[in-house]
């Protein structure tokens, strides 16, 4: 064999030997990326660190949240609980199981409150659950109550020639409809039904607060105070932010020098998780946003990767 086909032949071996390398470093990119993308705080929070989770927007009954907060009670590295709290309120059901998840955690570790901008009615049911709450002076909180509502529509019915006849077990069965107004029975059915969940709310704020139930009972009309009225009241224990929470822990033995985790929710479980996967090892190796999701769904990457057959209307597209 001639010296050039030699030469050939380890420049071949090089190239070679050169692509191996770079698609293992990347099948290990991705592997880290993936695992960074998809275990989660609970798995990939090696040091110990302060958690923190967010309860915002309407509350209802949250699989995911419960679980999460079961991985921090049970993280031997999570110390500390912080409860970000952002929400009108929602079920009474969902916050009842909010705030039991909460206090499961605080049996194990010390947890925060920390009242943002609104914490109102079941809101403030979850905020309960901290063995401190903390507000802002101008944050919106109490609303301490219970409501049911329901539609009615049987005069429109009427106006449209439209009737609906019905044959129940019970009169009571399918109380209230929104098809004819309720009977008096229906009403003190549901009248019934959220005085004892009021009842039940109030008894919780009155154990949490420490307060007499009768003093509970003058905040417990539905009205909504202030960061400043509320701790006026006792419904918070400070007025503050980060610094009060972090020293509040300091006082439990939590060191200010442990980092602040956020636990949050797991992503979606589409087939997008590629792009993110991709994108994560982008910024790990300091190659830039450029292919970072939010440019990909610009473009609309996303689309390709729905789960399921759908067909969607959008503004400003025919």
């Amino acid at each position: 064999m001639d010296q050039m086909a030699i030469a050939d032949r380890r420049s071949l071996r090089r190239k070679l030997s050169f692509w191996r390398v770079v698609a293992l470093v990347f099948l290990v990119g991705i592997g880290f990326a993936l695992y960074r993308t998809f275990a989660g705080p609970g798995v990939g929070s090696a040091v110990p660190h302060v958690a923190r989770v967010e309860v915002s927007g309407v509350i209802t009954d949250d699989k995911e949240l419960l679980e999460r907060l079961d991985r921090i009670a049970d993280s031997s590295q999570a110390k500390a609980l912080v409860v970000s709290i952002s929400s009108p309120g929602g079920t009474t059901y969902g916050g009842e199981r909010i705030f039991k998840a909460i206090r499961q955690v605080a049996e194990k570790k010390p947890v925060v409150s920390d009242i943002r901008t609104l914490a109102a009615s079941a809101g403030y049911m979850v905020a309960t659950a901290g063995d401190q709450i903390v507000a802002g002076e101008s944050s919106i909180t109490g609303s301490i109550g219970v409501i049911f509502q329901y539609p009615q529509i049987d005069e429109v019915m009427k106006k449209v020639g439209i009737s609906l006849e019905e044959i129940k077990s019970a009169p009571l069965k399918a109380e209230p409809s929104p098809f004819h107004p309720a009977s008096e029975e229906a009403k003190t059915m549901i009248r019934n039904m959220v005085m004892d969940s009021y009842a039940w709310f109030v008894d919780l704020v009155a154990d949490r607060r420490k307060m007499p139930r009768e003093d509970v009972l003058k905040l417990a009309d539905g009205a909504i105070f202030t960061g400043r009225q509320a701790l006026g009241v006792k419904l918070v224990d400070k007025l503050g932010g980060d610094d009060d929470i972090r020293a509040y822990l300091e006082s439990r033995g939590i060191s200010k020098d442990l980092p602040v985790v956020d636990w949050k929710e797991r992503r979606s479980s589409s087939s997008f998780w590629f792009a993110s996967a991709m994108a994560e090892l982008l910024k790990l190796t300091g190659l830039g946003q450029a292919l970072a999701p939010d440019t990909l769904r610009t473009f609309g990457a996303d689309k390709l990767f729905l789960d399921g057959l759908v067909s969607v209307w959008q503004v400003g597209r025919g």
